[in-house]
């Protein structure tokens, strides 16, 4: 697969469907890799689901999305400031089994466009990884960021922790 077999761009309220759709991927896929469950998320309204697609363009956020050349979304990746001192927080980061590694370079088209954001927000990208999930722990650090030695409970399961890891950009 080369890389530019696909497009990266915001998502806005329209996506609300694919949004949707490719959450649920996500969430059935690494079920220890973000704060929902399938459970949950299915019994989101459309108009909670368009308010996610407006995180594209929204102040201090955005939602990014891959999509392949036949129009399917194969990833996305999200940021979000929640106060000045914190900074830029990495969210949401899915790409499909399909469009994984460097060979197929969406993680890393992804991740390039985050960052850029995260420049405009501060001078660091932090994130929260769950201990279980070595293989984005392991796309993390080749992306150069370090851990920080901070653990937090995962909302999800109290005996469970996720790792912080931080780049300074």
């Amino acid at each position: 697969m080369v890389t530019e077999a696909y497009s990266i761009r915001r998502t806005g309220p329209d996506d609300w469907r694919e949004l949707r759709d490719l959450r649920l991927e996500m969430l059935r896929d690494t079920p220890i890799a973000f704060g929902e469950t399938v459970e949950d998320a299915i019994t989101h309204s459309e108009a909670e689901w368009r308010m996610r697609g407006a995180r594209g363009s929204a102040e201090h956020t955005i939602a990014l999305v891959a999509i392949d050349t036949a129009g399917r979304w194969v990833g996305t990746m999200g940021g979000y400031v929640p106060d000045p001192a914190t900074g830029a927080l990495l969210v949401g980061v899915y790409v499909s089994p399909t469009h994984r590694g460097r060979e197929a370079g969406v993680f890393d088209r992804l991740m390039l466009a985050v960052e850029d954001w995260a420049r405009t927000e501060g001078d660091t990208l932090t994130l929260h990884v769950h201990e279980d999930n070595s293989r984005a722990r392991a796309a993390y650090l080749r992306r150069g960021f370090v851990e920080t030695g901070r653990r937090v409970p995962y909302v999800l399961d109290a005996g469970a922790q996720e790792i912080e890891m931080v780049k300074r950009l």
